[in-house]
């Protein structure tokens, strides 16, 4: 019996001691699974909060993720490029600076080269044009008509290396992934960066600009206001509208002296800046800027008054009238441009280009002239005004009179005189 008694104590040791493993077991798989659901929940959490920061920058429309075979496909792209002008790029003289700037010249010759690869190609070159440019027309025209599609360009920037800017549309939002691609010390090719943006708002003008407004980090972000505005040359100018463009207006601008932005003629010049306009005419002259040093006690009475009747119908009594002029010494009074004498507004950054030219029958010919605005407004006629030229047998010309249309004069900002009487 002292068995069996023994053999009831060993059975319920053994019964009990598996009921405690079992109920240990259990606490421990049960935390396990409190753990592994914790890790579960960070992780749904964590994938929760990137998708709203990602749908947030997308909302925000700059710095948006590229895609890596959007990113390999533009490096790609860009090697192969750079590759296609090198011998050009490496023979071409680069002076002595750091800072390397091609000629004009240099820079058509890239632009030749690329164009053989049949993707369009444009420069930074003033009044330059796109070669291959139907592409980029086609697409243009088929956004505006709502089709979404794509197209590649490039630009050739001063320094010799290139930019690519792929713009694509899906129907309702337009995007461009840029890049950015330079020779580095050893000439080899180097992609300095890529972004992807969506385009905030762009129209494609009658003239063929591209104007397009880039989504731009804004306040409170920022404390600056940042200008995504960009235009882009499509459909080429005529030769003889570039020809007249770079010879009558190019020199002149609108800012610094308001022959192109206020209405005068041959009858009424008493309102335009004289002292302003010396130097834009002495650079249009000589080809060389105006060395302002050589002129301390300002400009002797001949040379401002000769070179003044030579560009317009006016006599120097007339130029003694409406000047800043020193009687005692003869000698006209000038002024650089300084934050006392001029407010930088947008207007006076506009590039003024020829877009029709008239032969008048008493032998004068009127230009047609709009300003390209490339910053704020994103315009590619702010103001379009009439200049009336005449040109002599040696190919000498003087102005004779300016007409701003539309009552464009009232969108524009009032001039600002040089020098102060």
């Amino acid at each position: 019996m002292v068995f069996k008694k023994n053999s009831l104590v060993l059975t319920m040791v053994f019964l009990i001691g598996c009921f405690l493993c079992a109920c240990g077991n259990k606490d421990s798989v049960t935390g396990e699974s409190l753990s592994e659901s914790t890790e579960e929940v960070s992780v749904i959490e964590k994938a929760k909060t990137g998708e709203k920061e990602a749908a947030k920058q997308w909302e925000k429309g700059y710095d948006l993720p590229v895609d890596e075979l959007e990113m390999d496909e533009a490096e790609d792209d860009c090697n192969a490029m750079m590759d296609y002008i090198y011998e050009i790029y490496n023979e071409a003289d680069k002076g002595t600076s750091s800072n390397v700037v091609l000629s004009d010249e240099v820079i058509f010759k890239l632009q030749k080269k690329l164009i053989e690869t049949g993707y369009p190609v444009a420069t930074l070159v003033t009044y330059s044009n796109m070669g291959n440019y139907e592409s980029v027309d086609s697409f243009l025209e088929n956004c505006s008509a709502g089709k979404s599609g794509s197209v590649v360009m490039y630009v050739i920037h001063a320094d010799g290396g290139i930019g690519r800017e792929k713009f694509y549309f899906d129907g309702t939002d337009m995007y461009v992934i840029s890049s950015r691609c330079v020779w580095n010390k050893n000439g080899k090719p180097n992609i300095t960066y890529t972004s992807h943006t969506r385009i905030k708002t762009w129209k494609y003008t009658d003239k063929g600009w591209f104007c397009y407004e880039l989504c731009v980090p804004e306040p409170p972000e920022v404390t600056e206001i940042m200008d995504g505005s960009c235009l882009i040359r499509v459909k080429p100018m005529t030769e003889e509208q570039r020809e007249m463009s770079e010879r009558c207006v190019q020199g002149l601008g609108y800012q610094g002296q308001n022959l192109l932005c206020s209405n005068w003629n041959a009858e009424n010049m008493s309102e335009l800046d004289y002292n302003g306009m010396f130097e834009y005419l002495y650079e249009m002259k000589y080809g060389e800027k105006f060395h302002s040093e050589d002129y301390p006690n300002g400009i002797p009475q001949v040379e401002f008054e000769s070179l003044i009747m030579e560009y317009l119908p006016v006599t120097k009594e007339q130029i003694r009238e409406y000047a800043a002029y020193d009687e005692e010494n003869q000698t006209y009074r000038w002024a650089p441009l300084g934050c006392f004498n001029y407010a930088p507004t947008y207007f006076g950054t506009s590039l003024p280009e020829v877009v029709n030219i008239k032969e008048n029958e008493d032998g004068t010919i009127t230009l047609t002239v709009e300003a390209v605005c490339d910053m704020v407004v994103c315009d590619d006629a702010v103001i379009t005004h009439e200049l009336t030229v005449r040109f002599a047998e040696d190919g000498s010309f003087k102005y004779l009179g300016n007409e701003i249309l539309n009552d464009g004069i009232m969108h524009i900002p009032d001039y600002q005189y040089r020098i102060k009487e």
